[in-house]
């Protein structure tokens, strides 16, 4: 099963970090190339505990739909979304955030798995673990992008 480490550093204070990245407005701005919508569930506003959300967006030539649930959470330092129902066989996503002198590191520690067997597992090394990482990695610029400007007025005022 593979698991996708991503550290980003935003200068920015760490409550709001955390907030911009439970932000599902902010998700759909970040993957809108892949036209993405939250379509059930939490449909905008900030994703809290135990709550869910259903994406639908275009991924690998397909239209995909994932559900997924936040099944922990520790207020401005952690939570977890974890897959409910979607392609995946497997899928969980934890968000770490620390405080530093100049901001704030967020960690994201991803982990998947694929159906199909061998094929699957080919899929994962071959394709999807560097297909994820970048949507995180895009993900989180726009996180930074939008923390460490004046930006994240729009999404959290």
């Amino acid at each position: 099963m593979p698991t996708i480490h991503i550290t980003t550093l935003i200068h920015a204070p760490m409550e709001r970090v955390f907030d911009l990245s439970r932000s599902i407005t902010l998700h759909k701005r970040s993957m809108l190339h892949l036209q993405e919508e939250a379509i059930k569930g939490r449909t905008n506003g900030l994703i809290e505990l135990d709550e869910t959300v259903t994406w639908r967006a275009k991924h690998l030539g397909k239209v995909r739909q994932l559900t997924t649930r936040v099944t922990e959470m520790r207020p401005k330092d952690y939570f977890c979304d974890e897959m409910v129902e979607g392609d995946f066989t497997f899928m969980k996503h934890e968000h770490h955030f620390k405080q530093i002198e100049n901001g704030t590191v967020a960690i994201d520690i991803f982990e998947f798995g694929t159906p199909y067997g061998k094929l699957g597992k080919l899929l994962e090394r071959f394709y999807l673990q560097r297909y994820m990482t970048r949507l995180l990695q895009l993900r989180n610029s726009v996180i930074k992008d939008y923390a460490e400007s004046e930006k994240w007025r729009v999404i959290l005022d």
